[in-house]
């Protein structure tokens, strides 16, 4: 064909017309007679591609292209879900729980558990599809002891999460990290000559810019309860009574003359699914009640910790170190009881309150500094941090009132580079 005529016509055939002839196998080399009427292509000089309009024909006209829109895949489009599940606290209860994710290949972001004597609220941060999720949940109601389960993430709420970071500081950087701690209005809880320990509560993001900030400086450790602080907000359909967590929050063991006691365990394991299941299978399988558990991201990508309370005595706890070092995904266990640690908890407690009253709920939570997160007609959401006595005192200040609904994390902790800490000082037992 030569290449100067840019407007010639060429031949077409009609990929819809029933009018074609057919090429036999004796007669490749020939012409093929095409008996369909040809359509005229014309290339223009700026290269477009022109169809003049379509014959009378309706024979030969080509037919209409029905246009099917694909499928909407909203449904089934991976998201992160938010869990809450309502449990009556039993021994092994985290471990079924994490079990039933597990089977199911889910891994698990971020864990918060707050732990009473008899009652235990999960809120777990998962990605999934709904559909899978819907699963999940009906999995979880067939367990025995479960309360209630929900699945909150498209209801109006509040999150919140705590993290404690350790950075390695100098007299050069300690001002722009003042600076910093004071933007993020973020907490000083220890601080010595080369390290400062920060305390900093808000939603996944600010957590993430915290992060990003002061990763400059070099963060040697980073204690963190993820994403597992949430709570519906309203509309306000009431919450029937054995849905709170008391104030009464079991038995915290201080030394006996047995040697009892509550260790703190921090570990850094590896960020897949399953993890936490094997890690919470060999703590139960050997009879230890965990009282407190926060799971989170830790200083490494790719890499969590976890932050665990059990009650045992020093020579049954280093049993278990010997089983949990045995994990592959495992890299470190650490027991802090023995050594001056700062700890952290973090509470959302809502509160029923008319309007006179409100004036006291909030000069009650300035003694606290607690913070208000959400104020509505008929209620008021705190979110305080400390540790677990502080939260104790509050929340039995705030009983007359009409709790509504009370959301914990599970305690983080990391080790003091000062050496100081009160309770060490005073002389007794840590950590409670």
């Amino acid at each position: 064909m030569a290449a100067a005529s840019l407007s010639a016509t060429v031949p077409f055939q009609n990929p819809f017309s029933t009018n074609r002839s057919r090429i036999r196998s004796n007669n490749i080399g020939s012409k093929p007679n095409f008996k369909a009427k040809e359509l005229a292509l014309e290339l223009s000089s700026s290269k477009a591609l022109h169809v003049p309009s379509a014959t009378t024909d309706k024979a030969n006209a080509l037919p209409p292209i029905d246009t099917v829109s694909p499928p909407t895949a909203s449904k089934d489009r991976v998201k992160r879900h938010t869990i809450s599940v309502f449990v009556g606290d039993e021994s092994g209860i985290i471990n079924r729980i994490a079990g039933v994710f597990a089977r199911r290949g889910y891994n698990i972001e971020s864990l918060a558990v707050g732990l009473n004597k008899d009652k235990a609220l999960f809120t777990i941060v998962v990605p999934g599809t709904e559909r899978i999720l819907r699963q999940v949940v009906e999995q979880l109601n067939k367990l025995v002891n479960v309360i209630k389960v929900d699945d909150i993430s498209m209801e109006p709420h509040v999150e919140r999460e705590l993290m404690l970071i350790k950075l390695n500081t100098n007299p050069t950087t300690r001002a722009e990290i003042m600076w910093l701690v004071d933007i993020f209005r973020a907490r000083i809880v220890d601080t010595s000559e080369h390290f400062l320990t920060i305390e900093v509560t808000g939603d996944p993001g600010k957590m993430a810019a915290v992060q990003r900030n002061l990763s400059k400086f070099g963060i040697k450790e980073l204690a963190r309860t993820g994403k597992g602080d949430v709570y519906p907000v309203e509309p306000f359909d009431g919450f029937p009574v054995n849905e709170v967590l008391d104030p009464h929050w079991g038995v915290l063991y201080d030394e006996d003359s047995s040697g009892l006691r509550s260790h703190t365990l921090s570990m850094i394991v590896n960020d897949s699914p399953g993890v936490l299941n094997v890690v919470t299978g060999v703590i139960s399988r050997r009879g230890y009640n965990i009282q407190s558990l926060a799971v989170g991201p830790a200083e490494k990508d790719g890499l969590s910790r976890i932050t665990t309370v059990i009650p045992g005595t020093d020579e049954t706890l280093a049993k278990l170190f010997q089983q949990l070092r045995k994990l592959v995904d495992l890299y470190e266990v650490q027991d802090m009881t023995h050594s001056p640690f700062a700890e952290r908890e973090l509470m959302l407690i809502k509160v029923a309150v008319s309007p006179p009253a409100r004036r006291d709920i909030l000069d009650i939570a300035n003694i606290f500094r607690a913070k208000a997160v959400d104020v509505s007609d008929h209620t008021i959401t705190l979110e305080l941090t400390g540790d677990l006595n502080k939260m104790v005192a509050l929340q039995k200040l705030l009983e007359p009132y009409g709790i509504c609904e009370v959301a914990r994390t599970g305690r983080v902790a990391l080790v003091r580079e000062s050496g100081v800490d009160s309770t060490y000082l005073r002389g007794y037992p840590l950590p409670f």
